[in-house]
């Protein structure tokens, strides 16, 4: 904003040239010229010199003040006016004002503004009402307790809002621990259930199998047949004694001279005769090429050919190395070495 600049010198100098001083001398200075009003013309307009009673210094004084007021104000229109004018560009807001909402629109501002025909803008209601419901209004409520009473409510619909929120996830939570205990609890079961059934099933099959053992040695067992009767266990298979070289290389049946020696599975008598220390031996050789030796015999009643399970072959003697009556019985697979008689005997359904 342009400021008015002091007058010039060529200004004061025509101010002062036509004033006159009450002496009728010229001024020497500014400091020195006392004009009257006589001496002065009148200010046209509402800077009019208003004469005052009183000494002519007061008045000339007055109105002095008055003329270089009005001068310099000249003088600085002067100046001003002969600046350039200063171009000032203003937006066009109509686009924007036409979007713009009613005051009486806005919450809490509608209510301070008046629907008087003077459009004062007073407040139809006091403050303490702004932003007030009817309702709430009607009740005798200021702003401050609406307000206070809707943090309140809103609060307590975040209180009640949080608590839902937890209270469902709360739910939710036990029905994942219960459905989770509930899959765990079938699993568990489901589990037992099978490992109840593999233990049902091993049973039956271990029963199952016990029974075809069972048959199996029935079976044997009326295919087989013990080598006699009556007979008292003596002698081990791998025992040590001093009337053998070796360790004892079979089964000693003690029995009476006489008893019955039977073949104990269909084969073939082999070899029948006199064995040395082993007295009168016969050697029946099964189907599986297995050969039964029966020594110490006190006779022989078969030396050749085919016999049957059962068939007597010989009788209890105490032929050759003996100490008393009894019947030694090998078991010699293979015709090779010889194996424990008691095994194998039981193997095949013989109970001894």
């Amino acid at each position: 904003m342009a400021s008015n600049r002091p007058a010039s010198d060529t200004l004061y100098e025509s101010v002062s040239s036509t004033l006159t001083f009450g002496d009728g001398g010229a001024a020497a200075g500014p400091g020195d010229w006392n004009p009257t009003a006589e001496s002065i013309a009148p200010v046209r307009g509402r800077h009019r010199v208003v004469k005052q009673r009183g000494g002519g210094v007061a008045r000339s004084g007055a109105v002095l003040g008055v003329g270089v007021i009005a001068a310099v104000g000249a003088g600085g229109m002067a100046s001003a006016n002969s600046k350039p004018p200063v171009s000032i560009s203003v937006p066009d807001l109509s686009a924007v004002s036409e979007k713009l909402p009613d005051a009486e629109s806005l919450p809490g501002i509608g209510s301070l503004i008046s629907d008087d025909a003077g459009g004062s803008g007073a407040p139809a209601a006091p403050l303490t009402q702004a932003g007030l419901t009817k309702a709430e209004a009607a009740e005798g409520e200021n702003a401050g307790e609406a307000l206070r009473a809707r943090i309140m409510r809103q609060a307590e619909q975040q209180q009640s809002a949080a608590e839902a929120a937890e209270r469902e996830a709360a739910e939710k939570a036990a029905a994942a621990k219960a459905a989770q205990e509930a899959a765990e609890a079938k699993a568990k079961a489901d589990a037992e259930e099978r490992k109840a059934k593999e233990e049902a099933e091993r049973k039956a099959r271990e029963e199952a199998e016990r029974k075809a053992e069972a048959e199996r040695l029935a079976k044997l067992a009326r295919s087989y047949s013990l080598p006699t009767s009556s007979f008292t266990l003596t002698s081990s298979f791998g025992e040590a004694g001093s009337l053998w070289s070796n360790n004892h290389t079979g089964q000693d049946f003690a029995a009476p001279t006489g008893t019955p020696v039977k073949a104990v599975h269909g084969g073939t008598i082999t070899s029948a005769g006199w064995a040395g220390s082993y007295g009168y031996r016969i050697v029946l050789t099964l189907e599986d090429g297995t050969e039964i030796w029966y020594c110490h015999l006190s006779s022989m009643t078969v030396t050749s050919g085919k016999v049957t399970t059962g068939d007597t072959i010989g009788r209890v003697g105490a032929t050759g190395n003996v100490t008393g009556p009894h019947l030694h019985l090998e078991v010699r697979p293979g015709g090779g070495d010889p194996i424990d008689p008691m095994p194998w005997l039981r193997q095949h359904g013989l109970s001894i």
